[in-house]
């Protein structure tokens, strides 16, 4: 599958293996940013000339190719920041319960942007243990969870182990207590076909840079029955209905939780990043990645000094442990060209994730996530570094 000519950030002997962290652009998505930007620029939903019309029907257009992307319609997808806004937003703006505090359930594998919101919005949270291979331990949070609980937020599939979410039974245990099931899509949106009615969550967030778009933008997807009862969680222009210095009235979602003028110009790349998706199909990429998966799992696991973290059937993501070796140092060695010109770059560190470290008992893993312009040269230069890293070590 390797489209690599697609890419222009992977030119010259570059092994790119931080997909997860933020995947490289197809040039499709750098020309729709440049003309957004040039020769269609204009601003949206205000302007009465022909061309602001026009930006505006490309900005709620691309919003429409977002939300099919995920099963979803425009009228059920909000523009935000990114992933980490919208579950800002959710948490801040999911009406409270009478005069308890709130109670979300998380994992012990979630991202900190699935963790501090609810800390900062003054939400109880319970944590769900992990199973043994590193899957969300859904038998555990059938055991945890009661009618106290008004969310349950986990992620679909983590951005360190690779674990991916048995969602239809955690939709089903959360409605079993009357919660709400709140997904985290970064990691899946991109790699694995999403179906929101299918899947039976009540929200799901994701990001445009990780789907091969724009950075600054994202989505939160929500039931149109939910956003409805939200108030707005950020006041300012385009969110209104009727203004006075008395009373303000608010539009319908998802333009009531969208003040201000919107990231026009990264709308439009994060609609054309769903269009390249599409065109390539999910399942497509799905299917690619696995393999890579299993392949660099299994060479691996002939090196002696290295551990492996997640389950074998991890979606695009391998995280382990050099023994001997920090994984700041094997990150900064692999950046290094090597005797056959090449670098390769990967992760290390914490990604964000410093209570699954905890659970892990490191400090940080060092990890290699692919995307679809990835192959097995890429895995080649990985184990070649980590062997030249190995002889430096001792």
């Amino acid at each position: 599958m390797a489209r690599r000519e697609e890419f222009p950030g992977l030119a010259g002997g570059w092994h790119y293996l931080d997909s997860a962290a933020t995947a490289q652009k197809p040039q499709a998505v750098i020309d729709a940013c440049t003309r957004a930007l040039g020769a269609d620029y204009a601003t949206v939903h205000r302007g009465v000339y022909a061309r602001s019309a026009e930006m505006t029907l490309a900005f709620e257009a691309a919003r429409a190719k977002v939300a099919a992307l995920i099963g979803g319609t425009a009228d059920e997808l909000v523009f935000t920041r990114g992933a980490t806004e919208a579950i800002n937003l959710v948490a801040r703006s999911f009406p409270a319960c009478g005069e308890k505090p709130r109670r979300v359930l998380l994992s012990q594998l979630e991202h900190h942007s699935n963790i501090v919101p609810w800390q900062l919005a003054g939400w109880q949270i319970d944590v769900c243990p992990l199973t043994a291979d590193g899957q969300i331990d859904l038998d555990a949070a059938e055991a945890m969870l009661t009618t106290d609980f008004d969310m349950v937020a986990f992620a679909h599939v983590s951005n360190v182990l690779g674990s991916v979410l048995d969602v239809p039974r955690a939709a089903a245990l959360s409605r079993k207590v009357g919660a709400c099931l709140l997904l985290d899509g970064c990691q899946a949106a991109a790699r694995l076909p999403v179906d929101v009615a299918a899947l039976d969550c009540d929200f799901y967030a994701f990001s445009a840079h990780k789907l091969y778009g724009p950075t600054g933008i994202g989505a939160l997807w929500g039931k149109p029955g939910l956003l409805a009862a939200m108030p707005p969680w950020q006041g300012g222009g385009a969110m209104i209905e009727r203004v006075t210095f008395a009373q303000t009235t608010f539009a319908p979602p998802p333009q009531r939780f969208e003040a201000g003028t919107p990231a026009i110009v990264e709308a439009i790349g994060f609609g054309a990043a769903a269009d390249y998706v599409q065109g390539v199909g999910v399942g497509a990429i799905q299917a690619h990645e696995a393999a890579l998966v299993r392949q660099l799992r299994d060479e691996l696991r002939g090196i002696n000094a290295i551990t492996l973290f997640g389950p074998e059937d991890s979606a695009g993501i391998v995280s382990f442990a050099l023994a001997g070796v920090h994984p700041h140092d094997l990150g900064t060695i692999l950046d290094e060209e090597g005797p056959d010109g090449t670098r390769v770059a990967i992760r290390a560190g914490h990604h964000c994730a410093q209570p699954l470290m905890d659970q892990l008992g490191v400090p940080a893993t060092a990890r290699a996530s692919f995307g679809l312009y990835s192959d097995e040269s890429d895995i080649a230069a990985l184990l070649r570094g980590i062997e030249r890293t190995r002889r430096i070590f001792g």
